[in-house]
């Protein structure tokens, strides 16, 4: 039994070292990312267990993802594909401001996942099954993975979240809003920025937009609104959070950590209030450093938000 099971892409991620044209770095880092894996990582740190299921290439990459995320305390499981690769993403950071990001996908193992790489009785017995719109979008099998995820998790009962993480490289907003109207009635909690959630509710207003998203289905909505916060729409209230002031280093990741700090403080039982202190704290670390999940803060670590004003912790 685990208490959290997600499946989706996780891909070897170069880093650019230094700021400016990607065709002028010459040095990078490299390291995973991925939203499911994020927030698989995510919710283990905040001290729950957490499955993850995938395809990777017969590569190094795919390797280096496996060897992470175990590293990490995720259960991996990630059938090995020797007929396609693991997918690639290369990050920069243009100005000291707009970090660019581009997928190198098509075609990877992880988009040749298919229901039958599903085990239903993992998803049957864990407390939530996590997706996300990211993998609907990489292929129709993966699409078809999603929907089998989902209804298999809704007969047995399991709590579903969905996070819209909507990519623009991988399909319209049409195509995606198409997807998620079909399928968020069959939720029970969504995540969403404003942008994202008007691909479903032309609402402009974040809490009207969570009223008007939570009328198709899920009973906990969540939008994000970044520096200015989030709120929770559930139970017919809405509660709203500011965010926690910190030094942003790499924005990629902040939604992934957010999720994982509400869904970890839903698995201990905490109140709604409580859920979304820990999620924009858990957001707010995700920045402060390079890569998508390094940061990812522990129980311990969302104390530190309350530092001493001179920044030393003795």
């Amino acid at each position: 039994m685990t208490d959290l099971v997600t499946f989706g892409e996780t891909m070897a991620l170069f880093a650019a070292r230094r700021t400016g044209p990607l065709r002028f770095a010459r040095d990078f880092d490299l390291g995973v990312g991925g939203a499911e894996s994020n927030v698989a990582i995510g919710v283990t740190r905040l001290g729950h267990s957490a499955t993850w299921i995938s395809r990777v290439g017969a590569d190094e990459f795919g390797e280096l993802i496996r060897f992470t995320l175990q590293g990490e305390g995720v259960d991996v499981r990630a059938i090995t594909d020797p007929d396609a690769p693991t997918g690639l993403m290369i990050k920069g950071r243009r100005t000291a401001d707009l970090v660019d990001v581009r997928y190198y996908r098509a075609k990877s193992a992880a988009s040749r996942l298919t229901p039958g790489d599903l085990d239903p009785t993992l998803i049957e017995t864990a407390r939530v099954l996590h997706v996300s719109a990211i993998t609907p979008a990489l292929s129709a099998s993966a699409r078809e993975t999603v929907r089998q995820a989902i209804a298999v998790a809704r007969a047995a009962g399991v709590f579903v979240s969905l996070d819209i993480n909507y990519r623009r490289a991988l399909w319209t907003p049409e195509e995606a809003g198409a997807w998620l109207r079909e399928t968020v009635g069959d939720v029970d909690v969504l995540f969403a920025t404003v942008p994202e959630g008007r691909l479903i509710a032309d609402v402009e207003d974040a809490a009207d937009l969570a009223k008007a998203l939570a009328s198709l289905g899920p009973g906990h909505v969540l939008v994000k609104s970044g520096a200015e916060g989030a709120l929770e729409f559930s139970g017919g209230s809405v509660r709203q959070a500011r965010p926690f002031q910190v030094t942003e280093v790499d924005p990629v990741g902040a939604g992934d950590a957010f999720a994982a700090g509400w869904l970890a403080d839903w698995l201990a039982g905490a109140d709604a209030e409580q859920r979304l202190r820990t999620a924009c704290a858990a957001g707010a670390f995700a920045v402060t450093s390079q890569g998508d999940w390094e940061s990812l803060p522990s129980r311990a670590d969302l104390n530190l938000l309350q530092r001493p004003a001179d920044g030393v912790s003795r």
